[in-house]
């Protein structure tokens, strides 16, 4: 057999070798034959991790109290009007009921004995004091020999002038008896008041009473010149309240019940003494200081 040199020896073309594109299954371990295990898994270092976590529930617990505590936007205080809700007028009327008295100047003396009656100016008037200080108009009593005044629960009894003020229409009375449960009235300033306030009227028109009316304040500061031309009062709270004779002397008060004024009269373009729309009341202030009260 004859060698062939290396050299001659022909070459082989080798082929490429093919690959599958699906996953090769793992190659089941020889039994018997031990296997490399796997290295161990490094435990987790907790230690390490303490701090970060503390850090963030520390911050997660002032997120939430921040948002729980946080202020809030300020909010602008309420005036005194809209502090507490308003009264509707009925509310306001039996708020100021007991405080309201009926007022008759009589020009001569009555005759208890022979029932004889003498009607004499009738009006209204309101208790400032517990001790019987009583608020109406002058016109009401001026020139009457007696001047009797009854109450809420129908006391009749005399009264006494004991001040006056015809700058301003006012008298002031004494009451001689009381009731036993006199409750004198409310009185407010009359800052704040505008036109468009709602009031209430309570005395008696025509004698009759007590009666309510219920109105607006039409205006302030206004001037009104008595019925017989002789006195310019100043400074009246304008109102749209019917008002009528007999209602001289009443409390004109607000929706709370509060008095903010005396009623002093009333406008009337024609000789009739009715109410058309227009009528005036002295302000508190200086009803309160012609009973030497400064309440303000």
């Amino acid at each position: 057999m004859r060698l062939v040199p290396w050299n001659e020896v022909p070459s082989v073309k080798k082929r490429a070798p093919v690959y599958s594109s699906s996953r090769r299954l793992p190659v089941p371990p020889e039994v018997g034959v031990p296997q490399p295990s796997s290295p161990p898994r490094k435990p987790v270092e907790w230690k390490k991790l303490r701090v970060p976590a503390a850090a963030a529930l520390a911050l997660l617990v002032a997120l939430s109290l921040w948002m729980l505590w946080s202020p809030q936007p300020a909010m602008l205080p309420l005036p005194p009007e809209a502090a507490a809700p308003l009264l509707t007028p009925a509310e306001a009327y039996e708020k100021i009921r007991p405080s309201v008295v009926h007022v008759r100047g009589i020009p001569e003396v009555e005759d208890a004995e022979n029932d004889t009656r003498v009607d004499g100016n009738i009006g209204t008037g309101v208790v400032l004091v517990d001790t019987g200080i009583i608020l109406t108009n002058l016109h009401v009593v001026y020139g009457a020999k007696r001047v009797k005044v009854t109450f809420h629960d129908g006391l009749e009894t005399d009264a006494e002038v004991v001040g006056e003020r015809p700058e301003h229409d006012l008298a002031v009375l004494q009451a001689k008896e009381l009731p036993d449960d006199l409750v004198p009235a409310t009185i407010r300033s009359t800052n704040g008041l505008r036109p468009g306030d709602a009031v209430v009227a309570v005395g008696f028109p025509f004698g009759i009473g007590p009666s309510a009316s219920a109105g607006v304040i039409s205006g302030l500061k206004r001037e009104y010149r008595s019925a017989s031309g002789r006195r310019l009062l100043t400074n009246l709270i304008q109102f749209d309240a019917a008002a009528n004779p007999g209602n001289s002397g009443g409390p004109l008060v607000t929706a709370d019940g509060e008095v903010v004024g005396i009623v002093t009269g009333l406008l009337n373009p024609t000789e009739q003494r009715v109410f058309v729309g227009i009528a005036f009341a002295v302000p508190i202030e200086n009803a309160a200081g012609a009973a030497g009260l400064n309440p303000f």
